[in-house]
């Protein structure tokens, strides 16, 4: 027979019983009143660049402006002062997993120990910088004496990079203006400093020399253009065929270069004494 229970442990019972009940329910309370209390956490609105790679940064910002940044697109605007400096470092760490990739000990070889961050320097603040930088500033003067002869400029010496393999552009370019008594003139030393600026990025030769012609036309207004360029592609005496006597020659003719065959005749029979 089980053991009668007396009063006073049935009291205890009861009394142990209804203080568990009344401690799950503080409990409970103070778990409610918790998340009540808890501070909502915001969402912010502001975009935090923090820890986002600089180049993530500077891309999202021409991105929202829909503007285009291929290979030999000039991307100044969208960098702020004191961010080619982080771009160099960036790079360099971004050259150094390429180092690694390529099996190379950077640790013990004294020749590559510092060779990312010396490769990025060259491509940011050198062969690539026309991308990066503003264009040169072109101070013009009035055509007072109304000069409507033609003006060669050259060989200007230009180097650049192929955007297929990364591989040196080196070269020449002779620049033709026929101006006429509206157009602007400028100082000689402006032409070379166009044509670097233009060069610096990696291209095709093909677009490099329309896009310079381009550039005279708006800044001078001449009545004729015309722009030749001849130069060793390392990307073909390098590395496949490796030929190294190939060089590419090509031209470009605006206005009176184009429809007058004298003058171009003239133009070209002059930077070919040269």
């Amino acid at each position: 027979m089980p053991a009668k229970k007396t009063p006073i442990k049935a009291a205890l019972k009861k009394v142990t019983a209804k203080t568990a009940k009344i401690g799950k329910t503080v409990a409970s309370k103070k778990v409610i009143q918790k998340s009540i209390e808890k501070p909502i956490t915001k969402v912010s609105t502001k975009n935090d660049e923090a820890g986002t790679p600089l180049s993530i940064v500077i891309r999202k910002r021409i991105q929202a402006e829909k503007a285009r940044f291929h290979a030999n697109d000039n991307i100044a605007r969208f960098i702020q002062p004191g961010e080619l400096e982080g771009l160099v470092d960036e790079v360099a760490e971004k050259m150094q997993a390429v180092l690694e990739s390529l099996v190379i000990d950077t640790v013990s070889d004294h020749n590559t120990q510092n060779t990312s961050r010396r490769v990025a320097k060259m491509f940011v603040q050198e062969v690539f910088n026309g991308r990066y930088v503003e264009q040169p500033v072109l101070t013009k003067f009035p055509n007072v004496s109304r000069l409507n002869e033609l003006m060669i400029i050259g060989p200007i010496t230009v180097r650049s990079a192929c955007s297929h393999h990364l591989c040196p552009i080196m070269g020449r370019i002779w620049i033709g203006v026929l101006p006429n008594k509206e157009s602007a003139l400028i100082g000689l030393s402006k032409y070379s400093r166009l044509t670097e600026w233009v060069m610096c990025r990696p291209q095709i030769q093909e677009e490099a020399v329309v896009e310079l012609a381009d550039m005279l036309e708006k800044k001078i207004k001449p009545i004729g253009v015309a722009v030749v360029m001849d130069a060793d592609h390392f990307c073909m005496q390098w590395r496949g065929v490796k030929d190294r006597d190939s060089k590419m020659i090509n031209s470009v003719m605006r206005g009176a270069f184009l429809k007058d065959s004298n003058l171009r005749r003239e133009f070209l029979a002059l930077i070919e004494r040269k």
